[in-house]
């Protein structure tokens, strides 16, 4: 990467070079599923080294973001009922640098305020085991886990009658967050809100 690359460029790169190595394009053929060569003859390696050589080039992007201070920031839009935000977030793909924390440590209050502006009337769910369970929760609740949040960002699923909006609240570095990587060190909750009497979308 001898050229200067911006977030952008950054994204479009990844995003290329996952669906390659989803084509079969790129494999990793120095992994093997389990580390014997009797028992890799029964086993399937190729999504193994797909997933590998994706890992490996992502995480050579993240050592190019660190080096040329590239931020992982991208900018959210969110239209709800009216009222509209557009609040920063790092990409899936990409990492925080430490700008970047605190930009998004910023941005906390005016996401809170907007949330409860949109959420107001609505049931909370706490999401439990990765989603797979919703616990209800009360806004007493949800306020005490944001006063402790070092980060948040927010999303919507459906639309009027279905809307659900999702808000995570996080600690420690964003692209750990997901499916407890980094945990106890980084982590997430996350509260959907739903009209009265319906359940998360998940």
């Amino acid at each position: 990467m001898s050229q200067s690359y911006s977030t952008d460029d950054l994204i479009k790169i990844l995003a290329a070079e996952r669906r390659a190595c989803m084509n079969g394009q790129r494999l990793n053929l120095a992994v093997s599923p389990s580390g014997s060569p009797f028992l890799d003859k029964f086993l399937r390696s190729e999504g193994l080294q797909k997933f590998t050589a994706y890992s490996d080039f992502r995480a050579a992007v993240h050592r190019y973001q660190r080096e040329n201070y590239v931020s992982g920031i991208v900018w959210q839009t969110l239209m709800v009922r009216g009222r509209y935000i557009r609040f920063p977030k790092v990409d899936d793909q990409l990492i925080a640098l430490p700008d970047d924390l605190e930009l998004l440590k910023t941005a906390r209050e005016q996401l809170f305020a907007f949330w409860w502006e949109v959420t107001a009337e609505m049931d909370l769910y706490l999401s439990l085991n990765g989603g797979k369970f919703y616990q209800p929760v009360t806004s007493v609740y949800v306020d005490r886990i944001m006063q402790r949040t070092e980060w948040a960002s927010l999303s919507q699923q459906g639309s009027s009658t279905n809307l659900e909006m999702i808000l995570q609240l996080g600690w420690g570095k964003p692209e750990e967050a997901s499916y407890r990587r980094g945990f106890p060190e980084s982590g997430s909750e996350h509260i959907h809100a739903v009209n009265p009497g319906n359940q998360p979308l998940g």
